[in-house]
């Protein structure tokens, strides 16, 4: 009874998810859901990601438990915000995710950023409907994570590894993690990142703009010289060549 009890919540969930990335597509909308543990960084990365998006109009769905503390800070930024809350659960649904974009203008969008609630294990198990996943995690939290929950990094179309100026503080073994990532993931880039210094966010932009144009497989390197909202090292970053808006496609 429990197994078909879970997979009919499955069946509901992925319908409801086919409808929303039907919806987004047809908009040629990029979504890109974020998942991380809390404290991997997430709303923070986007913080210092949004302003360095040149041309992209982007909108934010904020995940949580409760509150609306990320929505908030998002806000503060200029770009439609919208907090779903989960009451109690551990990751977001294809349904709750259906009721946030019908609160955002559509037609005024072009990327749209889902950040999960703070969790790699059960977020990953859940479609939302979205373009791609993007897994985040944080040196502080320990390189054994794609052994111990190879889903998330198994299916993610890109790994954000957060807070890379504390390595020299915590014990993070990077060959071990990429050796056991590697191993689940052949084609995903691992983009190195510190939202606080700036290091690595060139190629994470880079890798966004490609990424929203169905390039998920670009080689990451940095468009960076200047500053922008005090990171070191990143200008709005756009590509010359994007004329109109592109059809947007699923990694494969």
């Amino acid at each position: 009874m429990n197994v078909k009890i879970l997979r009919n919540i499955q069946e509901s969930n992925d319908a409801i998810a086919a409808k929303v990335r039907a919806q987004l597509a047809a908009k040629n909308i990029a979504a890109l859901n974020l998942i991380g543990g809390a404290g991997s960084g997430k709303t923070t990365l986007l913080e210092k990601t949004i302003p360095a998006l040149a041309g992209r109009r982007v909108a934010v769905i904020e995940g949580d438990i409760a509150g609306a503390r990320d929505a908030e800070r998002i806000a503060r930024l200029g770009v439609p915000a919208i907090q779903l809350n989960t009451g109690g659960a551990c990751h977001l649904e294809a349904a709750l995710v259906e009721r946030g974009i019908g609160e955002i203008d559509l037609e005024k969008t072009d990327l749209l950023f889902i950040e999960n609630v703070g969790n790699i294990a059960c977020p990953a198990e859940f479609d939302l409907g979205e373009t791609a996943k993007v897994a985040v995690l944080s040196v502080a939290e320990g390189h054994d994570k794609p052994s111990k929950y190879p889903l998330l990094f198994h299916e993610a179309a890109a790994l954000a590894l957060t807070k890379v100026d504390l390595l020299p503080h915590v014990d993070f073994d990077l060959e071990a993690f990429l050796r056991d990532f590697r191993k689940l993931n052949a084609k995903a880039p691992v983009l190195k990142i510190s939202a606080r210094t700036g290091e690595g966010m060139g190629e994470w932009i880079h890798w966004i703009e490609h990424a929203a144009e169905g390039d998920w497989h670009a080689h990451p390197h940095a468009h960076a010289h200047g500053h922008v909202h005090g990171v070191p090292g990143v200008e709005p970053h756009q590509h010359p060549h994007r004329s109109g808006r592109t059809t947007i496609s699923s990694p494969g």
